[in-house]
């Protein structure tokens, strides 16, 4: 007798659009990695898959090995699945590197659904999104990602979307109201309706001018968008994270001191980019990279060198202000290293 962690059921469904049967298995009950992960994010009410008939061509589309998002009780999780469990769609608002893209991915693999992902600061034409006729004769159309996911389901991220093209936001508006389904009209006018485990979350960096080739969400699509979540930088200014600075020492294996600094220069940066006064500040994942580095025998001065600083800007102005940042919080390199060798 199979175990719970691996019953399946097979059935067979009617594939919308087609006319043909699509044999799919549907989970009878969640792994218990999965039954761990909606505990951990207070998820369990907000079971976005149950039910869910998935096609088995579109289970590599679950993303895999995620890493835990850690915040400061902002619960970011538990409010992105809150929305998609209610309105089916929300937006995801803030700076890059706050973890916009990492708690899309984790969703998707909580609820166990795929995740159809588009960069729309991409030059990604209508026909590639919702699909065209390919060689000669009508019987060769071939779906676009956008008319796959209306299809079969799963979470559709539309990242960048303040750098969406006006058509392609145009022709999303009639899935994302009541109306819930698609027209292509360049496929005889076929109607495809929105599958019912169908989840829209659009993601974006405010409207800025260091934002290139961003600006104002067209007002139709933006009040089809039915929560915001607002993300920020877990340490900012004299707003330190412990929870970051642990992060960063348990992915580098730096001693936590040298992470703390690490951390405090990432805050102090962060102030800086958000008063207008360097274009980038560093991410988790940017620390991460500087802190390797730091791993690998290089001082934390030097490491900086190859990584925040040069990262930040290619004006020598704006990484001599990085330069001074690093200086002032790490110290004299002699203090540095000898925390690095006697930890």
């Amino acid at each position: 007798m199979e175990s719970n962690d691996t019953a399946h059921r097979i059935l067979t469904t009617r594939s919308e659009g087609h006319g043909g049967r699509l044999t799919v298995k549907l989970s009878m009950t969640a792994r218990s990695g999965e039954q761990t992960l909606k505990e951990r994010y207070n998820v369990l009410k907000y079971d976005l898959g149950m039910g869910y008939a998935m096609p088995e061509g579109l289970r590599s589309l679950i993303p895999k090995n995620v890493p835990p998002y850690v915040d400061q009780g902002e619960n970011y999780v538990e409010r992105v699945m809150r929305a998609l469990f209610y309105f089916k769609q929300c937006s995801l608002i803030g700076p890059s590197g706050t973890g916009k893209t990492h708690i899309v991915y984790l969703v998707a693999k909580i609820a166990g659904i795929p995740l159809w992902e588009i960069n729309c600061g991409l030059q990604t034409s209508v026909y590639d999104l919702f699909g065209r006729f390919v060689g000669l004769g009508k019987e060769n159309w071939v779906d676009g990602q956008i008319v796959s996911w209306c299809r079969y389901g799963g979470i559709l991220y539309l990242d960048e979307a303040n750098m969406m093209k006006q058509d392609v936001a145009t022709k999303m508006n009639p899935i994302l109201d009541t109306r819930g389904h698609m027209v292509l009209n360049e496929k005889d006018n076929e109607i495809i309706p929105r599958h019912p485990y169908g989840y829209v979350i659009i993601s974006m960096n405010p409207y800025a001018a260091e934002f290139a080739g961003t600006k104002p969400l067209n007002a139709a699509f933006r009040r089809r968008m039915s929560v915001w979540v607002d993300f920020d930088y877990l340490s900012v200014g004299t707003k330190v994270s412990e929870n970051e600075v642990k992060l960063i020492a348990e992915r580098t294996r730096l001693p936590l001191a040298i992470a703390e600094k690490m951390t405090r220069v990432a805050a102090e940066m962060r102030k800086r980019y958000k008063n207008g006064d360097i274009p980038y500040a560093p991410s988790v994942g940017d620390l991460v990279n500087w802190g390797t580095l730091v791993a690998d025998g290089l001082s934390p001065r030097a490491a900086a060198e190859e990584t925040i600083i040069t990262l930040t800007s290619d004006d020598a102005e704006v990484q001599g202000t990085v330069r001074r940042i690093v200086s002032m919080v790490l110290g004299t390199e002699d203090e540095v290293g000898e925390k690095v060798e006697t930890s």
